[in-house]
């Protein structure tokens, strides 16, 4: 088949194009290869893709309206697997316009783009992020999310939204993921693991958030690369008498359907740190800080269901993952 993966030069939508391409489908990546972060890392992404000559790049914003049309004009996409974003929630609190042009209106491209084209299925990156100031254990997509504590949890929550009224106005089948936190090589350099380990590596001090005391449901990319791959084969219908008072609030009448993605197994941060020291064979200079603003102390995915849809659980413990990170981090980085 013929996809579309959006953001094929960031962590995720590399590794998704990568396999796609091994698995003998045509794949069309965009990417706009902004400076979030050092756009090497991303250019070397696209370096390795290069290598598949099922692969083409197209350099494009996801904002450019008329180039997203022409994009979708000229390719016959069958699927688009969406996972271009403005990422991380404390650069939302200095940056907030940059959310709003690709968060909102490069979302709303893509619909339009699905629904123009009629794309088979629409599969889209949401994140852990929405559930805001839920306190109840695991995060459950029953849960309501009205409560988001920073711009990108809002902007990923109206995602979902413009996901349902596309496909309850035209039937574009949609499925969206909550990722939770998700690591490996050729990790982002924002993220706790890219940063913790560049510290170490140089003997610099790491800072431990609220001092210590949180947890993630960390989870390896590989995993979540083989969910990615298997729920794009599960393509949502509507739910015969479905109505919002008595149905899911996952899925609808509409052919619509939202999981958590993640590993399901919460880790505390400092057995997380633990497993890095034992991979780098280094103590780290550890420095205790307060919470920061738009932060949150726990994320746990309750993931039954997409484990019951995909016939897939995560495979790759910490200690593993982290391990095949640095080893990773080494060879790259000479």
């Amino acid at each position: 088949m013929k996809y579309l993966v959006t953001g094929a030069a960031g962590f995720i939508g590399f590794h998704v194009a990568k396999r796609l391409c091994e698995a003998g489908h045509e794949v069309i990546g965009i990417d706009n290869l902004n400076d979030y972060y050092d756009p090497a890392l991303k250019r070397a992404r696209l370096h390795q893709l290069g290598s598949y000559e099922a692969f083409r790049e197209e350099s494009l914003d996801l904002s450019d309206r008329d180039g997203m049309a022409s994009l979708f004009a000229r390719h016959n996409f069958q699927r688009v697997i969406h996972l271009a974003a403005q990422a991380g929630v404390r650069y939302s609190l200095e940056n907030p316009m940059a959310y709003a042009d690709s968060n909102l209106i490069g979302h709303l491209t893509v619909l339009e783009g699905c629904r123009q084209h009629k794309i088979e299925h629409l599969v889209y990156a949401s994140s852990s992020s929405v559930y805001g100031l839920n306190s109840q254990m695991p995060f459950s997509t029953a849960h309501g999310v009205d409560h988001p504590v920073s711009l990108y949890a809002a902007t990923k929550k109206a995602n979902e939204l413009m996901s349902h009224s596309y496909s309850h106005l035209y039937k574009v089948p949609t499925t969206g993921l909550r990722f939770f936190t998700v690591y490996g090589p050729w990790g982002r350099p924002d993220m706790a693991l890219f940063k913790f380990t560049k510290a170490i590596e140089n003997e610099e001090q790491i800072d431990i958030y609220n001092h210590g005391n949180l947890s993630r449901d960390f989870t390896f990319i590989d995993d979540i690369v083989e969910g990615i791959i298997r729920i794009q084969n599960v393509i949502p219908a509507g739910v015969a008498d479905w109505t919002p008072e008595s149905g899911r609030t996952s899925e609808s009448s509409a052919p619509y359907k939202l999981f958590n993605i993640g590993c399901g197994q919460p880790v505390k941060l400092m057995e997380f740190v633990d497993a890095l020291e034992r991979s780098l064979g280094k103590s780290a200079n550890k420095r205790f800080m307060d919470m920061q603003p738009g932060d949150v102390h726990a994320t746990w995915a309750e993931t039954e269901d997409l484990f019951a849809a995909i016939d897939y659980r995560p495979q790759v413990g910490v200690n593993e993952g982290v391990q095949r990170f640095v080893d990773w981090y080494r060879e790259f980085y000479g």
